[in-house]
């Protein structure tokens, strides 16, 4: 825990609590405030201290992650839009046009990505754009649930090298993932969707 400094109340709350002071973390992350990297090294750390416990630890943080994208979700299906446009700029029909036509990646993409990736943007554009909750939903219980799961894999296996490698190589580390997934995704939409665009 010395390479992610936590604040004082938030280390109280997982001491006291364990995975539902988890819970509160990614959900207050995913949701009102933001803390990089945060969830994570909690995530690592506690899988470390209780190996048996990763599953839950894991489903904790993936649970309270949606419960947090959710409330922003109808926040965003509310009235987010001036705030999408703010912070997407000149790029806000582009993003439309991505959710629209990709309305589970968008979500399970960037839930799958580690920080610094920015990933509130892309829940407020499925709010805003009125993608179904049920395929939110989906899209970001799996990605969640895959995120929080192969680091507390890595964290029982490797330990905290875990957590030193994915601060180190943050940026790099999100563009190969990113660029992975963006590749199988286009090598499928060239594969199987090129019959569809004609029919």
């Amino acid at each position: 825990m010395d390479h992610v400094k936590l604040p004082h109340w938030l280390q109280a709350i997982v001491a006291v609590m364990g995975g539902g002071g988890l819970f509160i973390v990614t959900f207050l992350d995913s949701s009102v405030l933001s803390f990089p990297f945060i969830p994570d090294t909690l995530v690592i750390d506690l899988s470390i201290q209780r190996p048996a416990r990763m599953p839950y630890y894991a489903a904790m943080a993936a649970l309270g992650s949606l419960a947090g994208c959710i409330w922003l979700y109808l926040l965003a299906k509310k009235g987010g839009e001036a705030y999408l446009r703010r912070h997407a700029g000149g790029g806000m029909e582009r993003v439309k046009r991505w959710v629209e036509k990709n309305a589970f990646l968008s979500a399970f993409v960037p839930s799958i990505l580690p920080p610094p990736f920015p990933f509130k943007v892309f829940i407020l554009a499925e709010g805003v754009f009125q993608v179904p909750l049920r395929t939110f939903v989906l899209a970001l219980l799996l990605g969640r649930g895959l995120h929080y799961s192969v680091e507390g894999i890595l964290a029982v296996r490797y330990g905290e090298a875990v957590l030193v490698f994915l601060l180190a190589h943050k940026i790099g580390f999100a563009l190969s993932i990113l660029a992975t997934l963006l590749s199988i995704y286009f090598i499928s939409r060239l594969l199987f969707g090129g019959s569809s665009d004609h029919n």
